[in-house]
C-alpha cells in the first residue's frame, strides 16, 4: 500500500497507480471548483475501495453542502475511514481526525487540525483549500491570509495547485482590505490557468468593493469560455454579474441574470440543489437589493420561502440563516418566520460549540430584528440588532455579500427615523469600502452627515 504519492510529493496510502491518478484527478476538479468533482472521487474508490482518503474527502464533501440532513452520511463515511485506516501514515490520521471534529460540530478544532497538518506538511494542499474554506464560513479572513502566504512560500507557480493557491491569496488578500494585493494575486492565479473560477471571482470582489463595474462585466466576458464544466460557484459569479448591473441603474439586467443563470430553477446546476445554501443567499439578497431599488420582483420570494420554511432548526451555515429569515418576511409567512427564530434558538441551546455561539449572538439577533421590523416596530428591530453588529462577521460571507445586512439595519433606520443608527451603520460601511458612499447606488439613500 506504500509508495505512492500526491500532487505535491506527499505519502498516500492507496493500493496502485491507478488509484493514485484517479486521487490526483479528484483534487484536481476539487481545487478549479469543477461540477464533476464527486463523480472522480467515486473513480478513485472504484479503483481501491481501501483507500482512507478517499472517505475521508467524501465525508468531507456532505459536510460541505452545509445541509444538517448530511451528517449521517459523513458519519458513514468517517467509518468507512476508520475501518480503512490501519497502516495510513500519520498526516492522513490527521485529516480522518479532523472530519471527526468538524462532525462533531467542533468547527474550532477542526480548522486547529488543518493548521497543524499545514505546518507539520507545508505542501499538503488539501488541508489549505479546506481551511481558506471554512475560515471563509467562520468570517476569519486573518487566519486564511496567514495560511495562504505560508503554503505559497513552499510552492512554485510550475507546481500542482499553485494557481488554487494564489487565487486563494488573492480573496484573503481581499477581504483583508488589501485590494491592490489581491487583484496582482487573482491575475497571476489566472496566468497560470484561464479557468481558475476562484481567481475571477476574487478580482471580481476587488472591483465590486472599488465600484469598478464596467470592468468587471467585462471580465466576466473575457473568461466566462474557460468555466466549462463549473460547479455552483458560477451561479455566485453572475450574482456579482447582477449586482455590476444593479449598481450601473441597469435593474432589468440584474433581474435578467436572476432568471437566466444564478436562480434558473431548470438548469442542471439548480437541479441538483435547489436549497444550496448560497445560491439561496445569491437569491434572496438580490432579490431584497433589487426591491430596495425600487424593482418588483413578483412572486419570486415564494419558491425561496418554501425551501426556507423546509430547512427550520438547519444552522449548519449561520449566514444563510438571516437570508432565509428574509424570504420568509418578503413571503408575508409571520408565523413561520416566529417558528423559524424558535428552532434557532433550540439549536443554540445545544452544547455550546462553534455553530452554537455564532449562532446565538449573531444570527438571532438579527432575525429577532428583522421579525420586530415586519410587525411595525423599527426601534425595537434597532434595539435587538444593534448590540450583535460587531458580532455580524462570525457568520461568515463576504464583504460584499455582508453588505446586505447592512443595508437591512439601514432600511430599518431611516423607517425608525433614526439618524443615530443610519450614522453608525454608514461610517462601518465607508471604513469597510474606503470609497465615498455615493459610489454606490445601494447607499446614496443613507447618506449622512
Amino acid at each position: 500500500m506504500a509508495g505512492f504519492r500526491d500532487p505535491a510529493g506527499l505519502e498516500i496510502t492507496c493500493a496502485s497507480q491507478a488509484a493514485a491518478d484517479a486521487w490526483r484527478d479528484t483534487l484536481d476538479g476539487y481545487l478549479t471548483n469543477r461540477n464533476d468533482t464527486s463523480q472522480r472521487l467515486k473513480r478513485v474508490i472504484i479503483e481501491d475501495g481501501e483507500f482512507c482518503m478517499a472517505y475521508v474527502l467524501r465525508g468531507i464533501f456532505a459536510m460541505m453542502a452545509y445541509k444538517s440532513v448530511n451528517l449521517g452520511y459523513a458519519q458513514k463515511c468517517l467509518s468507512d475511514a476508520k475501518r480503512c485506516s490501519s497502516g495510513v501514515s500519520a498526516r492522513e490520521q490527521a485529516h480522518l481526525s479532523a472530519l471527526e471534529s468538524w462532525i462533531a460540530g467542533d468547527l474550532d478544532a477542526t480548522m486547529s487540525k488543518w493548521v497543524a497538518i499545514m505546518r507539520e506538511w507545508p505542501r499538503d494542499i488539501l488541508a489549505f483549500r479546506l481551511h481558506h474554506f471554512m475560515g471563509f464560513w467562520l468570517g476569519r479572513p486573518e487566519d486564511m491570509l496567514a495560511a495562504a502566504e505560508r503554503t505559497i512560500a513552499h510552492f512554485s507557480d510550475s507546481d500542482f495547485g499553485a494557481g488554487a493557491i494564489h487565487a486563494c491569496r488573492a480573496f484573503a488578500h481581499e477581504e483583508s482590505g488589501s485590494y491592490a494585493a489581491a487583484e496582482s494575486c487573482g491575475w497571476r492565479a489566472l496566468q497560470i490557468d484561464r479557468g481558475d473560477i476562484w481567481a475571477a471571482h476574487a478580482i471580481a470582489h476587488v472591483y465590486e468593493m472599488q465600484a469598478r463595474r464596467s470592468e468587471g462585466l467585462a471580465l466576466f466576458e473575457q473568461l466566462r469560455n474557460g468555466w466549462a464544466g463549473g460547479n455552483n460557484l458560477l451561479h455566485h459569479l453572475w450574482w456579482h454579474a447582477a449586482m455590476f448591473h444593479a449598481e450601473r441603474g441597469e435593474k432589468d439586467a440584474a433581474l435578467a441574470l436572476y432568471d437566466r443563470e444564478f436562480r434558473n430553477l431548470q438548469s442542471e446546476l439548480t437541479q441538483q440543489m435547489p436549497d444550496l445554501y448560497i445560491d439561496m443567499q445569491n437569491a434572496i439578497s438580490m432579490l431584497w437589493r433589487l426591491e430596495a431599488l425600487g424593482v418588483d420582483v413578483a412572486a419570486r420570494w415564494d419558491e425561496l420561502a418554501d425551501k426556507a420554511q423546509a430547512l427550520k432548526g438547519d444552522c449548519s451555515n449561520p449566514f444563510t440563516l438571516p437570508h432565509h429569515a428574509m424570504a420568509l418576511l418578503r413571503a408575508g409567512r409571520m408565523d413561520a418566520t416566529h417558528e423559524y427564530i424558535d428552532a434557532m434558538k433550540a439549536f443554540a441551546e445545544g452544547p455550546q460549540l462553534t455553530l452554537q455561539l455564532i449562532v446565538r449572538d449573531a444570527a438571532i439577533p438579527f432575525c429577532e430584528g428583522l421579525l420586530a421590523d415586519a410587525q411595525g416596530k423599527p426601534a425595537q428591530a434597532l434595539d435587538l440588532m444593534r448590540p450583535s453588529i460587531s458580532q455580524w462577521p462570525r457568520l461568515g460571507g463576504s464583504h460584499a455579500q455582508q453588505d446586505v445586512l447592512h443595508q437591512v439595519y439601514a432600511k430599518i433606520a431611516q423607517r425608525a427615523q433614526s439618524q443615530a443608527d443610519i450614522k453608525l451603520i454608514t461610517e462601518r460601511v465607508r471604513a469597510r469600502r474606503g470609497l465615498p458612499l455615493e459610489t454606490f447606488t445601494a447607499w446614496r439613500n443613507f447618506i449622512t452627515a
